[in-house]
């Protein structure tokens, strides 16, 4: 059953969490979320018989720009009790991906993210929340927002020489790394793929220090490895965080890089080709026990991880003998 609020009763609600000039004199109240641009700042959402504030869409981190605008994410308040919430309300794309001639049809499935939620409800290595449906059937996630960084942004704004990165800080993030990429295996046991992996996509928690996945709402499909882009995601992810951060040819060649005349096709990244995966031509003290397994998510690779047991097994050999 559906519970009605009247606009004194959602004021009366909201005065509990906002300054008095910051509520809205009139309530523009959401049952169906069908039409995900009319859910606008200081809006009502009713799901369950719940009401949640719309505050403002969310906007994500990529490649460096921070203003792309996610309209059919949004920051919420459950005025319950004040929480924070992040909402996802049902949004439809698809498109094609291309990694080493392998093509990957892939699309949004509301669905999917739902059953991650239900399945890593326990687990401290993803994003909790829940799913509704709204009246007219959409299945709205419902989040519990996470205070932190996103892994990309904590090792950009590391401000150290690569040198003392590597050994100072990488083993430890390596590690946590490491937590991250057994939570995506616990997935792939259970028939799911998170289907979205990037280094934007892991949240440190503020509270805790705890990595944790975030956006399982894509899904793709592919015949041979159904869970070969999230383990291509994965090397992605490593790389960068091996190199703290991407090393470009562009840029190379503006700083004319005395590596650059080593460099060969085959050393850089299977999926950006614009991007170095042998860093070890770049820093040589890193260790070639690294080195190679980075070399498998390269253009030159004749071998692929299969699974994230291989992978696993491949850094912990490395981390065992440092």
């Amino acid at each position: 059953m559906t519970e009605s609020f009247s606009q004194n009763s959602l004021r009366e609600m909201a005065s509990n969490w906002l300054p008095q000039h910051r509520i809205p004199r009139r309530f523009r109240i959401h049952k169906d979320t069908t039409n995900i641009f009319r859910v606008e700042y200081d809006d009502v959402v009713v799901l369950g018989g719940k009401p949640y504030l719309i505050r403002h869409n969310a906007k994500e981190l990529r490649f460096g720009l921070d203003d792309e605008v996610k309209f059919w994410v949004k920051r919420a308040i459950d005025l319950r009790n004040g929480s924070p919430k992040i909402m996802k309300l049902v949004f439809y794309e698809n498109f094609v991906s291309r990694i080493a001639g392998i093509e990957f049809e892939c699309f949004r499935s509301p669905r999917k993210e739902a059953r991650i939620l239900n399945l890593v409800a326990h687990s401290k290595t993803f994003m909790h929340g829940f799913s509704i449906e709204d009246e007219q059937g959409n299945l709205v996630r419902v989040l519990d927002f996470i205070k932190g960084k996103p892994l990309f942004t904590y090792v950009r704004d590391i401000a150290l020489d690569h040198q003392t990165y590597f050994y100072q800080c990488f083993p430890r993030i390596l590690d946590n790394y490491m937590e991250c990429i057994h939570a995506i295996g616990f997935l792939h046991e259970h028939g799911e793929k998170h289907g979205d992996i990037r280094r934007d996509h892991i949240l440190i928690d503020s509270d805790t220090g705890q990595y944790r996945w975030i956006d399982f709402d894509f899904n793709y499909r592919h015949r041979e490895n159904i869970y070969g882009y999230d383990l291509f995601g994965l090397g992605n992810v490593l790389v960068f965080l091996v190199g703290k951060g991407d090393l470009l040819l562009p840029d190379l060649k503006k700083q004319k890089h005395p590596a650059l005349s080593t460099l060969r096709e085959e050393d850089v990244n299977i999926v950006f080709n614009n991007r170095v995966v042998n860093l070890k031509k770049i820093y040589p003290y890193i260790p070639e026990s690294l080195n190679r397994v980075l070399m498998h998510f390269s253009k030159g690779a004749n071998w692929f991880y299969e699974n994230t047991g291989q992978l696993l097994e491949d850094l912990g050999e490395l981390r065992n003998a440092a």
